[in-house]
């Protein structure tokens, strides 16, 4: 979210990997905020974006990062695209998903059409209550849409 919108930092990193990886069990970085203060950046072991509605070709059309110092022929770190973000949110649908995918619709990086038919694509390999499912779609097209008009009557 922080890279696409600034509006939220986290303290974690979400990340999958293409295979099989040996990682050490304190993956943290310490560093300083722009004010100063001492922060702490650990990489989360507990997610798993086999939980979230995930389209399945999000992966194939992430965005790459460009890293300073980091040879991308060695590691190539990748952002879902903003819309993928917003649809890996909606199964969960809490309070900051639901934020979050406002923040992303009031930059104007997602519109309400295509998050419903990227949402609905990626229902088709989802295992879980597809009724609310729906009604969190439908929630988040809702939000969208209204940051759609709000953008609109903006000069």
């Amino acid at each position: 979210m922080h890279f696409y919108t600034g509006e939220r930092m986290s303290n974690d990193v979400d990340a999958v990997f293409s295979r099989r990886i040996a990682l050490p069990g304190d993956l943290e970085v310490t560093y300083r905020d722009p004010d100063g203060a001492a922060r702490l950046l650990y990489f989360d072991r507990q997610y798993n974006d086999t939980f979230a509605l995930m389209h399945q070709d999000a992966h194939d059309d992430s965005v790459p990062l460009t890293l300073k110092s980091l040879d991308a022929s060695i590691l190539d770190v990748r952002l879902l695209s903003a819309l993928d973000l917003a649809v890996s949110k909606i199964s969960r649908f809490s309070s900051q998903d639901r934020e979050d995918i406002a923040a992303l619709a009031k930059h104007g990086l997602i519109k309400s059409a295509p998050l419903r038919r990227r949402s609905e694509q990626a229902m088709e390999n989802y295992v879980g209550n597809l009724g609310t499912l729906e009604g969190a779609i439908n929630l988040a097209c809702r939000i969208v849409s209204d940051a759609e008009k709000r953008n609109s009557n903006v000069p």
